[in-house]
C-alpha cells in the first residue's frame, strides 16, 4: 500500500525524486529529438518503458545520434550533472552558490573520470556533457569570469534547470529558498529565462516535497515565484492540461500552447535563428511541459513520465524533470525500470540519494542554529520575540 503523502519521510522523497529523474531521463533518452508522430511510427505504438537505440546496432554511426548509446537503460547527461551536484553538496555540506559551481563542480567535470553509460567508456564527465554545459569550463576554469556573471552569453536552454533537483531537496518544504538558491547556482551556468528556469523548477521539487503537497499546489507555487515568460508558459500550459487526463491526448494540444513561447521551433534539430537567446518574452519548453504532464498524471509517476516521454523533442530533459516531481510527491518509481536503468548505466541510483538526505539534514540543523541566532540578536534590538 502506498502512504499517504502527508506520512512520506524526507528520505523517501529525495530517493523518489532523484531515483525518478535518473530513471526518466533513461527512459527519454533514446527518443529524444524527435516528433509524436515519429516516436509512434518508430516503436509501433507509444513508448511503455525502456526501449532501445533509436537506430538499432547502428548507433555507434548513425548520425545525429552517435557515438551515444542512448536506450537500453542508459541515463544522459542530466543525471551526470545531477549527480555532480550531489558530489558538491556531499563537500560543503552546506548551502551551494556560483562560487561552488567554479569550485567544486567544474573540476569534478574536468578531472574525475568515470563510468558514461552512453559513451560506454570511462571517461571525463567533460566528454560528454554538451556545449551549454562546456560553457562552465571555458568561463569559469580558462577564463577566469567572476562565477556571478560566468553564465551571460551562454546559449539560453534547460542546461541549468535539468540537473537543480537537489537544490529542491535539499530546501524540501520550502519553495521561496529553493528558488532564490537554485538562481545562485544557476547564475554561474546561463542567464534570462534559463536561469530562471532553474529556479522555478528547484521550487516545484521543493514544493512536491512538502507534506500534503499535490501537482495544483506545485503549480500554483510556481507561478507564485515565476517571472516574465516562464511564469506566463506555465500559466498557459498548464491550464490546457487541466482539460486531459491521459497524455496522447494532451500531445499535440500541449505543444500548440508552449509555442509562443517556445524559441527553438517547431524542428527541434534545426533550431529557429531567434533560438536560445535572452528574452523576457520566453521560456524553455522542459519545465513547462513537464509541469503539465504532472497534472495530466494526477501526480502518477509513470503516467508523468511516459507522458513526458512520448512527447518528444527534449524529452529526456522533460521527463527527468516529470520524474523528479512525481517521485518528490511521493509517487513510486517502478521498481524493474529502476533496477534495470540502475544495471545498464553502472549506476548506484539509491547512493545519491543516501549521501544528499544526510546533507540535507546537516544543513537544516545549521539553518535553525542561524534563525535562532538571527531571533535573539533582532530580540536584543527590541524586535519581537518569536513566542510574541
Amino acid at each position: 500500500m502506498t502512504p499517504k503523502n502527508s506520512e512520506i519521510s524526507l528520505e523517501d522523497r529525495i530517493t523518489g525524486a532523484l531515483v525518478g529523474a535518473a530513471v526518466g531521463d533513461a527512459l527519454g533518452g533514446p527518443v529524444e529529438g524527435y516528433s509524436p508522430d515519429q516516436i509512434l511510427e518508430r516503436h509501433a505504438g507509444r513508448v511503455h518503458g525502456i526501449v532501445g537505440p533509436w537506430n538499432g546496432d547502428a548507433w555507434r554511426t548513425a548520425r545525429p545520434i552517435a557515438p551515444y548509446h542512448k536506450g537500453d537503460g542508459h541515463v544522459t547527461d542530466d543525471t551526470l550533472m545531477t549527480h555532480a551536484l550531489i558530489r558538491v553538496y556531499d563537500r560543503v555540506r552546506d548551502h551551494l552558490d556560483a562560487y561552488a559551481i567554479a569550485d567544486h563542480l567544474v573540476p569534478d567535470l574536468m578531472t574525475n573520470p568515470r563510468w558514461i553509460p552512453e559513451l560506454e567508456a570511462t571517461a571525463p564527465p567533460l566528454q560528454r556533457i554538451f556545449l551549454a554545459e562546456k560553457w562552465l569550463v571555458t568561463r569559469l576554469h580558462y577564463g577566469h569570469v567572476d562565477p556571478r556573471e560566468a553564465g551571460v552569453g551562454n546559449i539560453v536552454n534547460c542546461g541549468a534547470a535539468m540537473y537543480m533537483a537537489p537544490v529542491g531537496l535539499v530546501n524540501a518544504a520550502n519553495p521561496q529558498a529553493a528558488y532564490t538558491e537554485a538562481l545562485d547556482i544557476a547564475g554561474a551556468h546561463q542567464s534570462s529565462y534559463g536561469r530562471e528556469a532553474a529556479g522555478v523548477f528547484a521550487a516545484a521539487v521543493a514544493a512536491a516535497a512538502t507534506p500534503g503537497a499535490t501537482p495544483d499546489s506545485v503549480v500554483t507555487t510556481c507561478l507564485s515565484l515565476a517571472k516574465d515568460g516562464t511564469r506566463t508558459a506555465i500559466e498557459q500550459v498548464c491550464e490546457v492540461a487541466t482539460h486531459h487526463t491521459d497524455f496522447e491526448s494532451a500531445l499535440l494540444p500541449l505543444r500548440k500552447a508552449i509555442a509562443p513561447y517556445d524559441t527553438v521551433g517547431p524542428d527541434y534539430r534545426a533550431p529557429s535563428l531567434g533560438a536560445r537567446r535572452p528574452s523576457r518574452l520566453h521560456t524553455i519548453e522542459e519545465l513547462p511541459i513537464a509541469l503539465a504532464m504532472l497534472l495530466v498524471a494526477g501526480g502518477d509517476y509513470r503516467r508523468a513520465v511516459l507522458g513526458a516521454v512520448n512527447y518528444g523533442r527534449d524529452c529526456d530533459s522533460i521527463a527527468t524533470m516529470a520524474g523528479a516531481l512525481s517521485g518528490a510527491l511521493g509517487s513510486p518509481v517502478p521498481d524493474d525500470w529502476a533496477k534495470t536503468v540502475s544495471e545498464a548505466s553502472r549506476l548506484d541510483l539509491w547512493e545519491p540519494a543516501t549521501t544528499l538526505t544526510a546533507v540535507t539534514r546537516e544543513i537544516f540543523d545549521r539553518d535553525v542554529t542561524h534563525r535562532r541566532t538571527h531571533e535573539a540578536a533582532f530580540a536584543a534590538l527590541g524586535g519581537p520575540r518569536c513566542s510574541d
